[in-house]
């Protein structure tokens, strides 16, 4: 299985071989929702705390006497039932956390990108150094590259330029080619990889 490698001039470079145990995985579709899923609970902070009647402020004597006033009988003014009580079943501070296995979570990336393989989704060019971390320049480069909208940049996290260019664009995201994730492949309708990141996303995914 071979893929063409353009420069960011969109002139191709030379063709290069992709393994079949990566990029021709079987389409698991449950296997990458529960991937997502677990992805964006992981996102989730889980801070969120109400008071119990235990931990609002207020006195714990009994306001007025349980019979003979004619009003309704209360043990505390911290009672949920009173404004200023405390909550019942209020959320409390909790782990979001989804647990994939290792191989879930590399059988998840394989189908993931082969399905965006055979939809034509992929590009892979030679090298993505930037003369300038300007934004204007990456649009330029990308445009060239038939890239419009969303797309997904995968480099390492030393590619300074990159970076710096790609932050001023929500269309646009960078990442280091291991720390490439199953969402970030769904949401972006476009990936664009260089050489060495395909290389260190084979190599992990291929073990």
């Amino acid at each position: 299985m071979k893929i063409a490698v353009k420069n960011l001039q969109n002139k191709k470079v030379k063709d290069i071989d992709l393994p079949e145990v990566v990029f021709d995985y079987p389409y698991k579709e449950h296997l990458i929702h529960t991937a997502v899923q677990a992805y964006l609970a992981s996102q989730r902070s889980g801070t969120h705390h109400t008071k119990l009647r235990s931990e609002v402020s207020g006195s714990g004597r009994k306001p007025w006497r349980q019979k003979g006033t004619g009003r309704a009988r209360i043990g505390s003014i911290r009672s949920p039932l009173w404004r200023t009580g405390g909550v019942t079943f209020g959320p409390r501070p909790r782990s979001y956390e989804k647990k994939l296995s290792a191989g879930e979570r590399r059988g998840a990336l394989k189908s993931a990108l082969t399905q965006k393989l055979k939809d034509k989704e992929i590009l892979v060019v030679d090298k993505l150094e930037l003369e300038s971390h300007k934004t204007g320049e990456l649009a330029k480069s990308l445009a060239k590259l038939g890239v419009e909208g969303k797309a997904l940049l995968v480099d390492k996290y030393d590619n300074e330029n990159l970076m710096l260019a790609a932050r001023n664009n929500p269309h646009l995201k960078t990442v280091d080619a291991l720390a490439v994730n199953v969402y970030d492949i769904v949401d972006r309708p476009q990936i664009v990889v260089s050489v060495e990141a395909l290389g260190r996303i084979v190599e992990v995914l291929s073990k």
